[in-house]
């Protein structure tokens, strides 16, 4: 055999070419390409760390000006806590009456509660027979009390010490009355709106803004009715009523503005300004808030519709060109809204200087750092140039004389004998293979390598019911054989509408609609294959029935959306496919319908893609896919006798 074996005769050598000059100038040396890598990771470490740094600075940002309002907010709260705590007392107490023996006793209740709650302007207590008494503080220090009688009142006021003197005096001096007035009024508990609020509800209530009576000027009350029996039997309503000027009121949000930066203020639940601190003086009457960064977050609040009346928000303002943090939060005793605002220059300006600087100082090292790297770059790619000269000719198999570079760096030396190693390998190899052939296969061969894109798919699940029972119910020569059956039946299905097989999976299938070529209306034709399908396995099962087999019932899910498709896998084992949630959904999908008892299950962005040409089923409820965090909404795809004629 030996004898019959014939080299080819050498080829001639072809002609020679001029160098690739082309090459050449689009050639990039080893350290260049270190210094770009170094450049280019540099740069992105430094975006990136700029990136995380802005969001760590906007994070405190927000966070400090969230401790800002919410120490306005507790200021609120603990003050409205206070004055409906002092309210239920005042109604809960047994001997509470505005007029008669109690009365007295009452009244010096009331100073006393008056006393120690600075915050409120005035507190009483009214009948439903038109009595009333009232401890105030504003505009004098008086006890009121007001009688009625038929058509009219008779008023009387004590003029007091003002309550908030030294609280080491002795209580009964405090106490004593300076003077006493008396006149008739119409003045009418009854009629008055927190009397008649509280009696209608039955409940302690938060009057909306109105002007106190006694003050002349706006505010609200804390109203709690207290039904009680007299001696005879009968019923009487008592209201026991705190009340708090809008000038009080705006001391409490003013607290916001100690810190120098921001401002706040309360909107009443018809939106209008009750309090406010970014104006020096009080408000004395309802406004709407249309006006500077206030207006501004309330036309943004108003613009998110009932969820800025009925969440907190957190939000940025752009505003006369200025940037302020927003933070908004509902009272849920008053429905009140307190809003507060900060610039976020008083807030982050320094910190946004501070990261400027670091900024600039790494971009500093860094051009330190480039030129360093270019000089030792040169140190390493002179020798490495050399090596490739050398592994070219290796190339060529031009094995003979070759340089040697010898190099400090242990790197470069072992390259270097790794190339002598392969250059005396060759000259063993080339003894026993002819050198033009080995040449030949050097300059017609590729390789493959794995790759893939990302591309929008319809992915279709397919599973037969009950297969498990199934098989183990018949021989496996008769399960093979219907398994071949419905193999070929769907795959004729599938092909006549563009789907593409991309694995059989047992006795499932795994369909593509839009890869590896695109597809137009990829979401109706993978729905229409669906109904294909099962009409022809519906003709199928008949026949396998008729031979005393058993039906195959197919379940489907299809979902829609942007997958990775390619050449898939390892170096040495490829196949074609498609990998991301989109698949896992439309698997997830598939496996539902043997809960919900459906045959043809999407999701709702296949639905859409389906642009209502086909009958479709709503699941009322959200579905929870097992592995997947969200629900989804899905459509059942009905049968032909479902289909609009």
């Amino acid at each position: 055999m030996a004898d019959d074996f014939k080299h080819p005769e050498p080829a001639p050598a072809p002609p020679e070419q001029p160098p690739r000059t082309r090459l050449r100038r689009f050639r990039v040396d080893v350290g260049t390409i270190i210094c770009a890598v170094a450049l280019l990771q540099s740069l992105l470490l430094v975006a990136f760390g700029y990136w995380g740094a802005e969001k760590l600075v906007s994070k405190v940002g927000e966070s400090a000006h969230k401790v800002n309002h919410d120490r306005v907010e507790d200021n609120v709260l603990a003050f409205l806590a206070k004055t409906e705590g002092l309210v239920r007392a005042i109604a809960h107490t047994p001997d509470l009456h505005p007029a008669g023996h109690d009365g007295e006793q009452t009244a010096e209740l009331l100073w006393a509660a008056l006393e120690q709650t600075p915050e409120i302007d005035s507190i009483g207590v009214g009948s439903d027979d038109g009595h009333f008494l009232m401890a105030m503080r504003h505009p004098v220090p008086v006890v009121r009390q007001v009688l009625r009688d038929g058509s009219f009142s008779t008023e009387t006021w004590e003029y007091k010490s003002p309550p908030d003197s030294d609280a080491d005096e002795d209580p009964r001096r405090r106490y004593e009355t300076t003077r006493i007035e008396a006149f008739r009024s119409e003045d009418d508990p009854v009629h008055q709106d927190w009397f008649t609020q509280a009696e209608k509800a039955r409940r302690a209530v938060w009057t909306a803004p109105y002007v106190l009576p006694s003050m002349k000027e706006l505010g609200v009350s804390h109203a709690r009715p207290s039904r009680r029996q007299d001696e005879e039997g009968a019923t009487q309503t008592f209201v026991a009523v705190a009340s708090v000027s809008l000038g009080h009121l705006s001391s409490l949000v003013r607290l916001f503005g100690g810190t120098g930066h921001g401002h706040s203020a309360l909107l009443s639940a018809d939106h209008h300004v009750i309090a406010r601190s970014d104006h020096p003086h009080s408000v004395r009457k309802l406004e709407d808030p249309d006006d500077g960064v206030l207006g501004a977050l309330h036309t943004h609040m108003l613009a998110n519709g009932s969820r800025g009346w009925t969440e907190d928000m957190a939000f940025a303002l752009v505003h006369e060109g200025m940037h302020y943090q927003v933070q908004t939060s509902r009272i849920p005793a008053t429905d009140w809204h307190l809003v507060s605002w900060e610039p976020e220059e008083a807030l982050m300006g320094a910190l946004h200087r501070n990261v400027l600087w670091s900024l600039l100082l790494v971009l500093a090292f860094l051009v330190i750092a480039l030129f360093i790297s270019l000089r030792l770059s040169k140190l390493v790619t002179a020798p490495i140039e050399s090596l490739a000269r050398t592994a070219r000719r290796i190339g060529r198999l031009e094995l003979d004389d070759l340089p040697r570079e010898p190099s400090r760096v242990l790197e470069i030396q072992h390259l270097n004998q790794a190339l002598d190693e392969s250059a005396r390998s060759l000259r063993a190899f080339r003894k026993f293979v002819p050198v033009d052939v080995i040449r030949q296969l050097i300059a017609e061969g590729h390789a493959l390598a794995p790759n893939g894109s990302p591309r929008r798919v319809t992915a279709m699940f397919t599973d037969v019911e009950g297969f498990t029972g199934i098989s183990e119910s018949m021989p496996a020569d008769v399960l093979m054989r219907q398994l071949t059956d419905y193999f070929n039946l769907a795959t004729r299905v599938f092909a006549r509408h563009g789907g593409v097989i991309d694995k059989f999976m047992g006795d499932g299938i795994m369909v593509l609609w839009g890869a590896p070529a695109d597809l137009p209306d990829a979401e109706h034709r993978a729905c229409v294959a669906s109904l294909e399908l099962h009409a022809e396995m519906n003709e199928l099962n008949r026949r396998w029935q008729a031979e005393g087999l058993q039906p195959f019932r197919t379940r489907i899910g299809i979902h829609t959306g942007v997958v990775i498709a390619g050449v898939l896998g390892s170096s040495d084992r490829l196949s074609y496919t498609a990998l991301g949630d989109v698949i896992n959904a439309a698997s997830r999908i598939e496996g539902i319908n043997k809960q919900l008892g459906t045959r043809t299950l999407m999701s709702e962005t296949t639905f859409q893609g389906l642009g209502g040409r086909l009958a479709t089923r709503r699941i009322e409820e959200q579905i929870e896919l097992r592995g997947r965090q969200t629900r989804m909404v899905l459509y059942e795809l009905l049968e032909v006798e479902h289909q609009p004629g």
